[in-house]
């Protein structure tokens, strides 16, 4: 496990102890998501922030702006990223903070990547088969990923279930190569 790893779910835990202090784990991961997202996911303002040319003081007041939709908790963990320069490792706080959620409610995430955004029945499909098979209730993301083709690609912890139609073209390609 790598170091980013374990200080992620350092934060994650303290973070997670907040929420349910204050009994709004819920909220808190919504929260995080939406922070986390709109960080890492918009290219300049992760730029922006994690610039070692822009001061940390100038980094703190632009989340200022949005302290009143964020939670002091999230708000607090995100600054503290920010002052330590460890920002990279949001978004592994954030799979740590859903780990412990799902960990406390008896389940266990998974990341089903596809090639369409699965409905609801398709989601519970899958969380039913997969469920079974590890022998827990499953949590399921859905991540869409056109490269696919088709089929399913399926990630619980450290394990891969690759269904999709680009993971067989994979394999066969491979299989071929080996002959050669």
């Amino acid at each position: 496990m790598s170091r980013d790893t374990v200080v992620a779910k350092r934060y994650a835990k303290a973070l997670y102890d907040v929420a349910i202090e204050k009994q709004s784990v819920l909220e808190v991961e919504a929260e995080l998501h939406a922070v986390a997202s709109s960080i890492t996911g918009d290219r300049d303002v992760f730029k922006f922030i994690s610039s070692p040319n822009v001061s940390v003081s100038t980094k703190l007041s632009v989340l200022d702006a949005v302290k009143e939709k964020v939670s002091e908790p999230v708000l607090n963990t995100v600054k503290l990223l920010i002052e330590r320069g460890r920002l990279e490792i949001l978004d592994a706080v954030v799979d740590s903070y859903l780990d412990l959620e799902a960990s406390s409610l008896g389940m266990v995430n998974a990341r089903v990547y596809s090639a369409y955004e699965l409905n609801e029945e398709e989601k519970q499909a899958v969380s039913k088969e997969f469920g079974d098979r590890i022998n827990k209730q499953l949590r399921i993301e859905n991540i869409v990923d056109k490269s696919l083709i088709g089929g399913l690609k399926v990630v619980i912890g450290d394990t891969v279930y690759d269904g999709s139609l680009a993971g067989q073209l994979k394999r066969i390609e491979q299989s071929f190569s080996r002959r050669v």
